[in-house]
């Protein structure tokens, strides 16, 4: 008997699963969890969280010596303060990588006092950041540019623009015929107001790639 109220038990709460409303599924954007990297895995770009506070990897360089275990010099920003360091570690120092997430946007425009605001491509609210969180980057952004804003405690500490990214020659000058020099380059304004060398065939329309991480002309497409 006990054995039947078993199996009639179970029939149930099988029966009452099957029936029970399942809950919705949000879709969101996971953040990047902390994970612990030693100086062996130092890379530039790389986020880290020192004293609380989110740092990136700008540069790094290892110093071998004839005794003992090399050392490794980096540099850091600070992406809260715009600030920089540069500390050097013993091989084999642990890091904390930032907790980060990452929220696809879209650039819409900049208002008069210097402020960028951007729709966030999931939630499409409007998501206003100051100008001096964007910093360098500012020179790379165009109406409509997608890109990713990057967050820490709730808080953007990034504006991460896609590279490379094509961009169009607003303003160069000519191609001066005869001009064959062998690495002749010229300065040419692009689309979002930024000015970098190009070679002296690329003329004013054309579509180039160009590397925002470097600042540098890659081809003409």
């Amino acid at each position: 008997m006990s054995s039947f109220r078993n199996i009639l038990l179970t029939t149930l709460l099988t029966t009452s699963a099957a029936f029970a409303p399942s809950s919705p599924t949000l879709q969101r954007t996971s953040p990047l969890s902390m994970v612990a990297v030693d100086t062996s895995e130092i890379k530039n770009g790389l986020t880290i969280e020192l004293d609380g506070e989110p740092y990136k990897v700008m540069g790094f360089s290892i110093m071998k010596q004839a005794r003992g275990a090399a050392k490794t010099t980096i540099k850091f920003k600070n992406l809260k303060r715009g600030t920089t360091i540069e500390n050097t570690y013993r091989s084999g120092e642990k890091f904390e990588t930032a907790e980060i997430t990452r929220k696809p946007s879209q650039f819409t425009y900049e208002d008069e006092n210097g402020n960028y605001f951007f729709m966030d491509n999931e939630s499409f609210e409007e998501v206003m950041i100051e100008s001096a969180v964007i910093q360098d980057q500012k020179k790379w952004i165009s109406e409509g540019m997608e890109l990713d804003l990057i967050y820490f405690k709730g808080e953007v500490i990034e504006v991460r623009v896609p590279s490379p990214y094509v961009f169009e020659v607003v303003e160069t000058e000519p191609n001066m015929k005869g001009n064959t020099a062998q690495g002749y380059t010229k300065p040419a304004v692009l689309s979002c107001g930024a000015t970098i060398s190009v070679p002296g065939f690329v003329e004013q329309g054309s579509m180039i790639k160009v590397d925002t991480e470097k600042g540098e002309y890659m081809e003409r497409v």
